[in-house]
């Protein structure tokens, strides 16, 4: 069983008292490097006739190993932990986001108008206009991001105290990304009835709708409900941001393998609610061979044992042979293996069994359904959803510039030709020059990627009849 390597997600801080005599830091770091830990910062904080105090960073592979390395340190003689901090920790305290000010409020005059009196005579011209909100309110650039924490990823149900931190986290994202302010609303119900009615009365004030670990099937009917009942963009990212994503690397990948989308024969393991997104999104690009696969192998229609309504959807709509058998059975000969499912899912034996030049994207996190070291050698292209391994393909590559371009144009509404659109424009910010096994998708920290989403998804939805403004904002214009 491969080992994972440390983490800055389990990144700790020690505040050593050292006795102040040669040689000691070296004892140190070396008991942190004989644990396993990967070395970070060293600094003084402060220095005495006989002793020194340095905080140490470092990171670990897990809260456990952590603890391993610190019990290390105690060991070395002449030195005192006096703390230990949990840098992951210490960057949620007190929450990731606020809100503040864009007008300052110094004067009577800035009262006045800010505030009352004057600000009735704005409230009037939105009730007489009601589309003025979006230029005269924070509607025009506010994204809701929605929970109910029920399936919050590799955590499951913990509910909406436990998911909040994630949505505040996708709340950043938004904002150091793609400019979008947005909001976290973790509801405490799990009744769709109530979920969808709570956001149609909180959805004046945004002007996009981000549903996000909400469990499936619950999720299609409330994503559903809320893009009819709506006329702002309702798009649960968990569905289709994984689907934009995981289709531009495919356009990439099969680039360098040399293969078409239309021809490629493609194993899902996993049936749930972003493999159907994804199946859709690639079926609507031209795929035509897709196979998917559960814990009991291939699903195919007319399949009775262990299946729910998303799986009956997979049955339907793909393996058009029938082909049954374990999903080993499906990756034989297979070009592409796409894995939304869960750690150790494939052997390598089921790897060395697909097509020449085989496509390999283990998706689970924290732990892929196979690791890239064991792969190595045998897969022409690999990616994972974890950052520390080349090609990582993330949600956070769509989201951010699909909003923005969203809210560009005011969209009402969302449509596949928008997420293809998307897809495209990511796919092709890695130029044929750039190209490589190791590289299909640009990185989630790329400039570019966020304004080349965006303006694609704008003018999709121009073209599509979804937009209230049919100019796609201008790279650094005011969002109002």
């Amino acid at each position: 069983m491969s080992v994972n390597a440390p983490s800055a997600s389990y990144s700790l801080t020690v505040r050593l008292e050292i006795n102040n005599k040669p040689g000691m830091l070296g004892k140190i770091t070396s008991a942190i490097g004989k644990a396993g830990g990967d070395i970070g910062a060293i600094d003084v904080v402060s220095v005495g006739n006989k002793t020194i105090t340095r905080d140490l960073s470092f990171k670990a592979r897990d809260e456990a190993h952590g603890t391993q390395i610190v019990d290390g340190i105690k060991k070395v003689g002449d030195v005192r932990v006096v703390n230990v901090s949990d840098r992951t920790f210490l960057v949620h305290l007190g929450g990731k986001i606020e809100t503040h000010a864009k007008v300052g409020v110094k004067t009577r005059d800035d009262l006045a108008m800010v505030y009352t009196p004057g600000v009735a005579r704005v409230c009037m011209a939105i009730h007489h206009d009601p589309e003025k909100a979006y230029a005269l309110t924070v509607k025009s650039n506010m994204v809701a991001v929605v929970s109910d924490g029920t399936a919050v990823l590799g955590l499951g149900d913990i509910g909406p105290n436990g998911a909040q931190p994630v949505m505040e986290g996708k709340c950043v994202l938004f904002k150091e990304m793609a400019g979008v302010d947005a909001f976290p609303l973790c509801l405490a119900t799990k009744d769709v009835d109530e979920i969808v009615m709570i956001v149609k009365a909180v959805a004046p004030v945004f002007g996009g709708i981000n549903l996000e670990d909400i469990s499936a099937p619950r999720c299609f009917e409330i994503e559903e409900r809320l893009q009819r009942d709506l006329d702002i963009p309702v798009f649960h990212d968990d569905q289709h941001g994984t689907a934009v994503v995981v289709l531009a690397s495919l356009i990439n990948a099969l680039k360098i393998v040399k293969k078409r989308l239309s021809d490629a024969r493609i194993v899902f393991a996993g049936a749930g609610a972003s493999g159907i997104a994804t199946a859709k999104l690639l079926m609507k690009e031209g795929a035509k061979h897709i196979v998917a696969c559960d814990r009991a192998g291939a699903l195919y229609a007319g399949r009775k044992d262990n299946m729910n309504s998303m799986k009956e959807w997979f049955a339907k709509h793909t393996n058009p042979r029938k082909m049954k058998g374990s999903i080993a059975d499906a990756m034989k000969d297979a070009d592409v293996f796409i894995g939304l499912s869960g750690p150790g899912v494939v052997s390598l034996k089921d790897v060395k069994g697909m097509a020449r030049d085989p496509i390999v994207f283990a998706m689970a996190n924290p732990v892929p359904e196979i690791q890239p070291e064991e792969a190595a050698g045998h897969v022409r292209v690999m990616a994972t959803g974890r950052s520390d391994y080349p090609n990582q393909i993330n949600n956070s590559l769509c989201f951010p510039g699909f909003f923005r371009g969203m809210l560009d144009v005011r969209a009402k509404g969302v449509q596949d030709s928008m997420k293809l659109a998307a897809a495209h424009a990511l796919a092709e910010i890695v130029s044929r020059n750039e190209l490589s096994e190791e590289y299909i998708i640009p990185s989630m920290f790329d400039k570019r990627v966020a304004e080349a989403v965006a303006l694609a998804t704008a003018e999709a939805a121009v073209k599509a009849g979804m937009a209230r403004r049919k100019r796609p904002r201008a790279v650094g214009e005011s969002t109002r």
